[in-house]
């Protein structure tokens, strides 16, 4: 079986594939100090929990958060006896590489989400990403990685927005029902609603634009579906893909290598 682990700035994520479906994902806040042994501890403890045997034989990862990058390595060898693929590594083989900027480094999400994007629906696509940071990768045709843009993420701008302002509460997101709020927390809440789906649609139609051709626009990321109600953004939306990358990456490894 396939550990595949997906570490972002906020949570962790590790998905079981047994080589058709995955078994289970699970989620965990990610802290550069946890050790290899925690982890184990707790991936066990809710393998465990689930009725499911710990039997993995392959591991791939994907993190921007580069600190923690050694544990999960440590983690690989030392409980599953096997090294890891490490996307965005030289020794890890892409499908089709990015093209972009001379020494240019593009995030291993970025290029994962690109390899899964392409898997399930060919090239010439957008994929809006709303993570930590809300981002929109472009697939060329032939299924490279060829540029995008990075704008903050929605929970991140609600944070800045409570601790820049004394007088404004810390709101969690949603769709309101009337664009003009009433009291604080509805105007907050417009305000970061609407002005993403301004923001998706904006910036999606300049790429469009820009790249004079048909493309599909694919979401993904935790919000993509509350996003979706506000207005028609996603051609599809994908709730997996970013683990779907990572067992797309790592077939092509064992294919080629």
């Amino acid at each position: 079986m396939l550990l595949c682990i997906d570490t972002g700035n906020t949570n962790t994520v590790f998905s079981v594939w047994d080589g058709t479906k995955f078994l289970t994902t699970l989620r965990t806040a990610t802290e550069h100090q946890r050790t290899s042994d925690q982890y184990f501890v707790w991936f066990s403890t809710l393998m465990e929990h689930h009725g499911l045997p710990i039997e993995i034989d392959e591991v791939i990862i994907s993190s921007t958060v580069p600190r923690v990058v050694f544990n999960l390595r440590v983690l690989a060898d030392r409980y599953f006896n096997c090294r890891p693929i490490v996307v965005g590594k030289p020794d890890c083989l892409l499908p089709n590489p990015p093209r972009v900027d001379p020494a240019a480094q593009v995030g291993p999400d970025r290029l994962v989400n690109t390899a899964g994007a392409f898997d399930r629906h060919g090239g010439d696509l957008i994929v809006v990403d709303f993570g930590t940071a809300t981002t929109f990768d472009v697939v060329s045709k032939d299924g490279a990685y060829i540029g995008g843009v990075i704008a903050p993420g929605v929970n991140l701008s609600l944070e800045a927005l409570h601790l820049a302002a004394a007088a404004l509460p810390h709101v969690d997101i949603t769709k309101p029902q009337r664009v003009i709020g009433t009291n604080t927390v509805a105007c907050m809440q417009s305000g970061v609603f609407w002005g993403y789906i301004g923001l998706v649609r904006e910036i999606c139609g300049r790429i469009l634009a820009e790249r004079d051709r048909p493309m599909k626009i694919i979401g993904t990321g935790g919000l993509a579906p509350l996003f979706s109600q506000g207005d028609v953004l996603f051609d599809m939306i994908e709730d997996d893909l970013t683990m779907h990358g990572l067992t797309v990456i790592h077939r092509y490894n064992k294919e080629n290598r």
